[in-house]
């Protein structure tokens, strides 16, 4: 099975089994891996501008990160999608009226006016569908985030937040997937460069009950 086969595959399972989970567990599970990530030292001891998704379909939530960056007056951004260019570009949030429905529906900023690149040092929280400890990633499928965490610098630091059914021994990767530094789910913070590796067959810990 090719790559790109394998990544079809795995999208149509986890999609899903994502979208199957009740709206009070998802609810539950994302404020659980939130406080995890709240808690944990990259981000509390950083006062980086943070950059912070809108979640679609179940996808973990962020709104108590968004929360508690802006009552810390941290710079807070969010991703806009050019749909042209298929590319995002950031701006910047000081309270969820600055957000829009944009492309896909999905919440944005009005305007978007920051170059990634231009960004020395930041703190990217970032969505997907399945995950390794070792920082792979599968996302939806368009490239967008690949595209996004290729233009940051190097300085910046990548927090995928998941669920732990998302969480897989190996994700399939193509040439410009991005590794991420860390990935969160409401049981534990992977950091990627001290995980081992496994080379295993996927596994699921299944929907948390």
């Amino acid at each position: 099975m090719s790559v790109a086969d394998e990544k079809k595959y795995l999208r149509a399972i986890l999609k899903r089994t994502r979208e199957s989970i009740a709206p009070h567990l998802a609810a539950a599970l994302s404020a659980r891996v939130q406080s995890r990530i709240l808690t944990a030292e990259v981000y509390n001891q950083s006062s980086a501008p943070i950059v912070v998704y809108s979640p679609v379909r179940n996808e973990v939530s962020t709104e108590s990160i968004l929360d508690d960056a802006l009552a810390a007056d941290r710079q807070v951004l969010f991703p806009r999608l050019d749909c042209a260019t298929r590319t995002l570009s950031l701006g910047s949030v000081r309270s969820r009226s600055d957000l829009s429905p944009g492309a896909y529906g999905i919440l944005e900023p009005k305007t978007a006016t920051i170059n990634p690149a231009s960004i020395s040092d930041c703190l990217v929280m970032v969505p997907g569908l399945a995950f390794s400890p070792r920082g792979e990633r599968l996302g939806r499928g368009g490239g967008h985030y690949d595209r996004l965490l290729a233009e940051l610098s190097p300085q910046a630091v990548t927090v995928g937040l998941a669920y732990s059914f998302q969480l897989l021994d190996r994700v399939p990767q193509s040439g410009w997937d991005r590794r991420l530094n860390f990935v969160v789910t409401e049981t534990a913070v992977y950091r990627a460069s001290d995980a081992t590796w496994s080379c295993g067959s996927y596994r699921t810990g299944g929907i948390p009950k």
